[in-house]
């Protein structure tokens, strides 16, 4: 493949951004694309994914550039020409790119292989934690598949339209669909294009949503005509598909601790053809004691490290501390004691993740029915990235029995 001097310059200055500015991957990919609107779709596949590439790969190019964690202008040059001599590129005549050493970084390649920290691209403590949670074995196999690039995942919109009515919708408006064995409502892009531009996505016809992701709402079990809380909503992809199950019956509660979350929410809301849904702000306890043991079903999307995620968000490997960690697991448990007091008797909840760390997943519910005996585990899932080749998650369904 020949590069661009437009493309590449766009990815160095994106890089940058990531790199020394902090900025989340997936907002800068979403401004570089802007950057010339005469780009074709190879030109924006290039780009997004070759910055994508340079994140999730980040700490075998230094180690192979020598650049360590320094990123002035020349050095993101040299972990460019990392990237360019792996991929075989062939090199332009530039000045940025004068005097790489293709020979000493195909070797130095080869020889990072037998480190999984470099072979991975993670952090020592990340690798650490992974063993001591998974086992060598399992933990390899699992980072492996979440250093894949994520595909696109579409969720049909079931108040609006059928999955052969979509694919058909798409394949008029040039994408190509298949659906995925076992997830009911999931179709799979065949090649990656901007689905957010489409008729179809204007219409409210999907939300892109991760097919593992598409479990959680599946698993709460919902009919219509019931009361659901969704307890930490955000900005709404799991209270949009329990509408869609609920077939737009019954009283569906999505409630966050932040409120410009749950407005984009109700713009969804909309587009999507949902009226069921009451957002509230959960700014204090008299939010909370009004709806205690009232509902039906709660679900619990609980914050987590997102290590299952990763091959969606590989700036989170550099962006994760292992306090975070820490703390988080003791914020799960604090949500799921203070949420699970909004089930009412013969009434159902999930606790769900995107980790695949089981002090975040099976250990968490575990401690939870040690001291909560009104409670039963019905089932949990856990989503192997390895296995399902999508993200890495977590769920089980509990319910309250007294």
């Amino acid at each position: 493949m020949r590069l661009h001097r437009n493309l590449v310059f766009t990815v160095i200055d994106s890089m940058k951004l990531i790199f020394n500015e902090g900025e989340y991957a997936d907002k800068v990919v979403e401004k570089a694309l802007k950057r010339d609107k005469r780009w074709g779709a190879r030109d924006r596949k290039f780009v997004a994914e070759t910055i994508y590439d340079m994140v999730r790969w980040k700490r075998l190019y230094n180690e192979i550039a020598g650049t360590k964690s320094h990123y002035t202008t020349e050095n993101v040059w040299k972990n460019f020409a990392v990237l360019a001599v792996l991929k075989g590129y062939k090199l332009p005549d530039w000045n940025q790119l004068q005097g790489v050493p293709e020979r000493r970084i195909k070797g130095k390649f080869d020889e990072l292989q037998k480190e999984r920290v470099f072979k991975e691209s993670i952090p020592d403590w990340m690798d650490e934690l992974g063993v001591k949670e998974l086992g060598v074995e399992k933990w390899t196999k699992e980072i492996s598949a979440l250093n894949e690039q994520a595909e696109v995942i579409l969720r049909v919109n079931t108040l609006k339209t059928t999955k052969l009515a979509l694919q058909k919708k798409l394949e008029d408006e040039g994408i190509e669909t298949e659906p995925i064995r076992g997830y009911e409502y999931a179709l799979k892009l065949k090649e990656r294009a901007n689905v957010f531009t489409t008729e179809a996505f204007k219409l409210g016809f999907f939300e892109v949503q991760d097919a593992s992701s598409q479990l959680v709402a599946e698993y709460l079990d919902v009919k219509p005509g019931m009361k659901v809380i969704d307890t930490c909503a955000g900005a709404g992809g799991k209270s949009l598909h329990l509408a869609a199950l609920m077939e737009n019956k019954g009283q569906l509660i999505s409630t966050d601790i932040y409120e410009s979350k749950l407005k984009k929410l109700k713009i969804r809301a909309r587009r999507n053809g949902v009226h069921n849904i009451t957002t509230k702000v959960i700014d204090s306890l008299k939010v909370m004691k009004k709806m205690k043991s009232t509902a039906d079903r709660v679900l619990i999307d609980a914050p987590c490290s997102g290590i299952g995620v990763l091959k969606r968000n590989p700036d989170s490997k550099w962006k994760l501390q292992p306090e975070f960690v820490d703390n988080i697991i003791k914020t799960q448990a604090e949500i799921l004691e203070e949420y699970s007091q909004l089930v009412k008797v013969g009434g159902k909840m999930v606790y769900a993740t995107c980790s695949i760390l089981p002090s975040e997943n099976e250990k968490q519910v575990q401690l939870f029915l040690n001291s909560h005996p009104e409670f039963q585990l019905e089932k949990q899932n856990k989503v192997s990235a390895y296995k399902s080749g999508y993200d890495g998650f977590y769920m089980a369904l509990l319910e309250r029995i007294s």
